[in-house]
């Protein structure tokens, strides 16, 4: 039996709870058993500079800076990436051409390009956007890629057959039909994303989230530290169920399975079948049948025995 929404909510409040107690409890007693938390911030402490912050005017810049160049370079790589991951799959040639550069870029991590960024833009702000593009443009394409080699040709094979050309097939078949493993790609790309762009803005920028945590380590403001990192994971979270949302909303046309506790989807049992009932209605004669067709292989066993 599946919770309640209420309750489920109520869960998890509750572990997030418990999990903010844990924390003011380690750091207020400066427990060091074999992690220091004598060295963390207590929660209250966090709560208080996230506060101070949230008055001031520079949190608020450096939340739309850094907003700014996620989306700026999410959608980028989303397009591109989508492009390509189905130009690559649907193409031989395009394969051949672009593959090979594709799958030698890929593994560099995109904070490495910094250095590259820095000397191939002329400004701090488009290197930043760059990192971001990069880092959210393979998991896009890879997904894309997987995700139209997939599809069944027999769908293809129908739309040709009723006169379609391949832009017909490409609006009706190739993206319909990979649109869930495309969305998969766009939820792990814009968390890449925020990664390689809090990082970028450490080393490269002048506002943004990771430049203010960054400005508060060096002068060992460790509660303005903490302040950076729950508002990236909470931009993180945001800006990943928003992608997550519109994947399920474009995609309504697909089964759903409902959920079971336990990682189990509850199939429904089988409707045993009607017994055959003769024409008289006399339940008692209608297993006859089978019963005769019991004792003939019973008699031709016995005959094969002797």
């Amino acid at each position: 039996m599946t919770r309640r929404p209420l309750a489920r909510y109520a869960l998890r409040t509750a572990s997030l709870a418990v999990f903010l107690g844990l924390w003011q409890v380690l750091t207020s007693l400066d427990v060091d058993l074999w992690l220091r938390f004598s060295q963390f911030p207590t929660v209250t402490d966090v709560a208080r500079a996230f506060a101070d912050r949230l008055s001031g005017g520079d949190y608020w810049t450096d939340l739309t800076d850094s907003l700014t160049r996620i989306l700026t370079g999410f959608a980028l790589a989303a397009v591109l990436g989508v492009a390509a991951g189905v130009l690559v799959a649907r193409s031989r040639l395009a394969e051949d051409l672009l593959g090979p550069v594709l799958e030698v870029i890929r593994p560099i991590p995109a904070i490495a390009l910094v250095p590259v960024a820095i000397l191939l833009f002329p400004s701090n702000e488009q290197g930043i956007v760059f990192i971001t593009c990069t880092a959210a443009f393979f998991p896009v394409l890879v997904s894309t890629r997987h995700a139209v080699r997939a599809l069944t040709p027999v769908w293809e094979e129908a739309v040709r057959t009723m006169g379609g050309g391949r832009l017909r097939i490409l609006g009706s078949v190739v993206l319909p039909g990979a649109l869930p493993g495309i969305f998969g790609g766009l939820s792990v790309g814009i968390g890449v994303s925020w990664i390689c762009v809090i990082s970028a803005e450490m080393i490269s920028g002048q506002y943004g989230v990771g430049y203010r945590t960054w400005q508060d380590y060096t002068v060992v403001n460790y509660p303005g530290v903490f302040v950076g990192m729950v508002t990236i994971g909470i931009l993180g979270w945001v800006t990943s169920t928003a992608v997550e949302l519109l994947g399920r909303r474009l995609t309504r046309w697909l089964p759903r399975t409902s959920y079971v506790p336990g990682g189990r989807t509850r199939a429904p049992r089988p409707a045993p079948a009607p017994a055959p009932v003769r024409a008289d209605g006399d339940p008692e004669q209608q297993t006859q049948p089978e019963q005769q067709r019991q004792k003939d292989t019973e008699e031709a066993r016995d005959e094969h025995l002797v």
